[in-house]
């Protein structure tokens, strides 16, 4: 029996000539996700980056304009993989998804403890290869209350699709 993530994924899977559709249309929104001191201080020990900024509480009140412990940019970044995969469609016939990079990232507002955060991704340049299907993203995260998001981005994703079905028959001889 399929879970409740599996079946929201497979009614995003969507055919090719449809997310085709998708090129410089409506952006995708994600749902809100709390980012709390927890999450903070365990990407802090992952990462060994423990400046007071992030994992000091009494100190980032009275040393920084923060007003509190602020994330990391970088966790910041890396969010997009959760909340891309509740917010953006994929293809059918997809083996897997890979980040394949980025041309640029601002960060514009750091993002704080407790705040709640979303992402937000506009499908703006498709190349379809053989058996792969890159796709560039206009991708920010947004701080909830707050005028400017965390950071803008253009990621770079990659779809590695199932072999035509003639290249899967001639494989098996």
């Amino acid at each position: 029996m399929a879970s409740d993530d599996e079946d929201a994924l497979r009614q995003r899977l969507v055919p090719i000539e449809t997310y085709r559709t998708y090129r410089d249309g409506e952006a995708f929104v994600s749902g809100w996700l709390t980012v709390d001191q927890s999450m903070i201080d365990r990407f802090a020990d992952a990462t060994n980056d423990h400046q007071f900024i992030h994992v000091d509480p009494e100190r980032a009140l009275t040393e920084t304009p923060f007003g509190g412990t602020i994330a990391h940019g970088f966790l910041s970044l890396s969010l997009l993989s959760t909340l891309a995969y509740d917010a953006m469609p994929g293809v059918r016939g997809t083996r897997m998804g890979v980040n394949y990079g980025f041309d640029e990232v601002r960060f514009l507002t750091p993002v704080k403890s407790g705040a709640r955060v979303r992402g937000r991704f506009q499908l703006v340049a498709i190349k379809e290869r053989a058996v792969s299907l890159q796709s560039t993203w206009n991708a920010s995260v947004e701080i909830e209350g707050a005028p400017k998001p965390a950071f803008v981005a253009r990621w770079i994703t990659l779809a590695i699709l199932e072999p035509p079905a003639e290249t899967q028959e001639g494989s098996e001889r």
